[in-house]
């Protein structure tokens, strides 16, 4: 099992979202970056496990716990020229980009704040991808020491 890390704006879909989904099971789709497509198609596994990391909002932090349900497959929202994630340039029979589904498994008990994760950075979370500089990925790997360690602090 691998852990992971999925940026949402919760403006746009929160941990609230996804617990009134039905089965709280959704895709995680839109995402338009390649490395991050990578990481959806290539990486994530049924079982691995992410943080729902809310960002862009007032106060940025991870709000719940989610499984990988469904394996990386193409992006359906890619080929809809109605759709706000819309790519001319995937074909279905060569599609660019990927998605999983994902399944709330809890909300935490509080949010556990940018702020209070990154007042580890020089300790116990040094070297996660999430507090490096300039990190703009909304799909990346967590360390199980890392995972280990945030979940401690709830």
């Amino acid at each position: 099992m691998r852990y992971w890390l999925l940026k949402t704006e919760p403006g746009a879909f929160s941990v609230d979202d996804l617990e009134r989904a039905p089965r709280r099971t959704t895709c995680w789709d839109g995402v338009r970056n390649f490395q991050a497509r990578n990481m959806l198609r290539d990486q994530m596994k049924r079982g691995d496990r992410a943080l729902l990391y809310h960002s862009s909002c007032e106060e940025p932090g991870i709000a719940g716990l989610v499984e990988v349900v469904r394996e990386g497959y193409p992006d359906p929202t890619a080929f809809d020229p109605d759709h706000e994630h819309y790519d001319p340039a995937s074909r279905r029979e060569a599609p660019r980009w990927f998605m999983v589904d994902v399944r709330l498994e809890r909300r935490l008990s509080r949010l556990i704040a940018l702020e209070e994760l990154r007042a580890n950075a020089g300790g116990k979370l040094r070297g996660m991808t999430l507090l490096n500089a300039g990190n703009r990925l909304s799909v990346m790997p967590v360390d199980a020491p890392h995972w280990k360690f945030i979940l401690s602090l709830e």
